[in-house]
């Protein structure tokens, strides 16, 4: 085999495995199993932690109306609390998505109280299908969004029933 035929091998390999793909949609993570995602809205930040090291952090954009847990449908208020990952989804009109096990039953049952809907579909995402996002930080209906390479990333290494904490 000559090695023009030999290097074109190579590259199909390398393209059909994803290896190296850093801008491929799904990646892979080998580390270790992330335990605990923790959100702070204070500090726009959200940590991936094993145990109690932190693994890596991404900077996040909140709901139009960050301060304060989310109570209603359309506050646009991002939830405070402990929950956890409860579904993923690869076709998210946000590039990539994991759903926030929001709401729980106290916040449904408070809701309820006030004679509202609690809201739901809260998710940790990435930037809108098709447009790119620019402009003021906190600009979701109550979810955390990341850049799409870091929800790439974030989308590897975080499985579902992984728990969640959004501090104020």
């Amino acid at each position: 085999m000559n090695i023009y035929k030999f290097v074109v091998m190579i590259c199909v390999v390398v393209g059909l495995t994803g290896c190296g793909a850093g801008n491929s949609k799904f990646q892979t993570y080998n580390g270790p199993k992330i335990t605990h995602v923790v959100i702070s809205k204070t500090d726009r930040k959200m940590w991936l932690i094993h145990e109690d090291k932190v693994v890596d952090s991404f900077p996040i954009d909140l709901g139009f109306a960050p301060a304060g847990h989310k109570q209603f449908e359309g506050d646009g208020k991002t939830p405070e609390g402990s929950y956890f990952i409860d579904r993923r989804n690869p076709n998210s009109s946000f590039h990539l998505s994991l759903g926030i096990s929001y709401p729980n039953d106290k916040d449904i049952a408070f809701a309820q109280e006030q004679g509202k809907k609690p809201g739901g579909d809260i998710f940790i995402h990435g930037q809108p299908n098709g447009k790119r996002r620019v402009g003021d930080p906190d600009w979701t209906a109550g979810c955390i969004s990341v850049k799409n390479k870091h929800i790439r990333k974030i989308y590897a290494m975080v499985q579902d029933g992984t728990q969640v904490t959004i501090n104020p």
